[in-house]
């Protein structure tokens, strides 16, 4: 093992200020281990495919990354395949499994995924679905987020052999909910049916396991762990029919051609070895935080609702750097807007889909109202994190909710001014469909046996209401 590899040291880099930064859902400062060795390692050449001396130093340090990230997260070394992020992860996950899994049986065409997944995943099962024949089902979650594992094994019992795979995230990037990932797992091994796993948001903040999971693929990403943004991975079993979506030089057990990133590789490991070594103080003193903050903000604006499972309560199932709010009367834009020009900065959910202005999908699924949806912010602590960024928040939030809330009525009342006096707008134009919106795309079929068409984003179909199991939520919105 390099010197890097072998040196310890979980702290993130240094930075220059930037206000109360908490948005590390979104991205993550690299730890100054992580960013030492991808300095060392970007000043040397080679290509890990290249049979000159320069070539097996570079292959050398790819497999001692690779050794690394399998001991840190209970896999074999073959059984990590190292991808450009998380994005790329999931899409390897939803698509090679799909075709290797049709490939052997053409009545395989259902995959079966949670209703509050990243994108990351929706879009490439929704793709699947309007150009190779798939059929999406999405699987209902109570009013905390959490997947219906009932529903699950009776989708499973009705219909064994015509399912392709499952997917359901270890825990949610908008709301922090913990997923039931082994009892999902139990659900499907009677079928022989893959599980695949966005474990992204969960390792260096959750015990994750991939043997013990036994979980069939599980995806993980370098920026949400102090690593380099860029770089990531993909564990499989070896035995999981996974077929390529890059096609090239046969990198990666064939399934995932191109050049390996050696630096951004040997960075990724090192993260992830300090995240998951350092995993319980971090998760102790992120939650302790994420408490105070809950409480503060409750203090601050007594309308907030916070959204997800009530960590005061049931700490064990939600991520203790999440706390996630919906500001009644507010415009989530507005809100981060306010906040931002006060030097807080936060989302209103995920950052691959910023700056659209559109409901989460996240919260939509979870029974929210659209109306209290828009009005949804994330603060998501991280190894930076200190009471000063809490202290920040709170100082501005009571303003910033209050300018937000009345932006939001006077754009309601001229609204209904417009519609009094003109009628219904209609300007001619066409709004233009989401990029994963493809015509020839069949509606989602829900677990209650309906179907819908996509809504709003064009991603994911809300889930109809008899699809959602009744649940009561202490409180309820990346």
């Amino acid at each position: 093992m390099t010197a890097s590899l072998a040196e310890s040291a979980g702290a993130p880099a240094p930075s220059p200020d930037t206000g109360a930064y908490l948005d590390h859902a979104a991205t993550t400062p690299m730890t100054s281990a992580a960013l030492a060795a991808f300095a060392e390692h970007a000043r040397h050449t080679g290509n890990a495919s290249s049979l000159h001396s320069a070539g097996r130093a570079a292959r050398r340090t790819v497999e001692e990354s690779r050794e690394v990230v399998a001991r840190s997260l209970g896999a074999r070394p073959s059984e990590v395949i190292f991808t450009a992020g998380g994005t790329e992860a999931d899409n390897l996950a939803i698509k090679g499994i799909f075709w290797g899994r049709r490939a052997q049986d053409k009545r395989r065409t259902r995959i079966l995924v949670s209703a509050v997944e990243h994108h990351a995943v929706l879009d490439p099962a929704f793709w699947l679905a309007g150009h190779a024949g798939a059929q999406v089902v999405l699987l209902p979650v109570d009013a905390e987020g959490r997947v219906d594992v009932d529903t699950l094994r009776a989708e499973l019992a009705d219909h064994p052999q015509d399912t392709a795979l499952v997917s359901v995230m270890w825990a949610n990037n908008e709301v922090g909910t913990i997923q039931p990932v082994r009892d999902v797992v139990r659900a499907a091994r009677p079928y022989g049916i893959p599980v695949h796993v966005d474990a992204v948001q969960a390792v260096g903040q959750l015990e994750v396991d991939f043997a013990a999971s036994g979980a069939d693929a599980l995806t993980v990403s370098g920026h949400k762990l102090g690593g380099p943004a860029g770089v990531g991975a993909l564990l499989a079993r070896r035995d999981l029919p996974l077929d390529a979506v890059l096609h090239g030089g046969g990198q990666e057990r064939g399934v995932r051609s191109g050049t390996l990133d050696v630096p951004a590789i040997a960075a990724f490991a090192v993260a992830v070895r300090d995240a998951v070594a350092g995993r319980a103080a971090y998760a102790a003193r992120v939650a302790a935080l994420r408490d105070g903050l809950i409480e503060r903000v409750h203090d601050a604006a007594p309308d907030a609702v916070l959204c997800g499972p009530d960590p005061r309560t049931d700490p064990e199932l939600r991520l203790p750097a999440n706390a996630h709010f919906a500001f009644p009367g507010a415009e989530g834009d507005s809100l981060l807007y306010l906040l931002d020009s006060a030097g807080v900065q936060a989302s209103t959910g995920s950052a691959c889909q910023a700056g659209i202005p559109q409901p989460s999908h996240v919260l939509l699924a979870m029974g929210v109202a659209e109306d209290a949806a828009r009005g949804a912010l994330r603060f998501s602590l991280g190894p930076t994190s200190t009471a000063d960024d809490v202290d920040r928040l709170i100082a501005a939030l009571p303003q910033v909710v209050e300018r937000a809330q009345a932006a939001g009525l006077a754009g309601t009342n001229r609204g209904a001014r417009k519609t009094a006096e003109h009628g219904p707008a209609n300007d001619g134009l066409v709004p233009r469909p989401s990029p994963s919106t493809h015509p020839s795309s069949p509606p989602a079929v829900h677990s209650d046996g309906s179907s819908s068409s996509a809504t709003g984003d064009g991603l994911v179909p809300r889930p109809s209401p008899s699809a959602r199991p009744s649940s009561s939520s202490k409180e309820h919105p990346a």
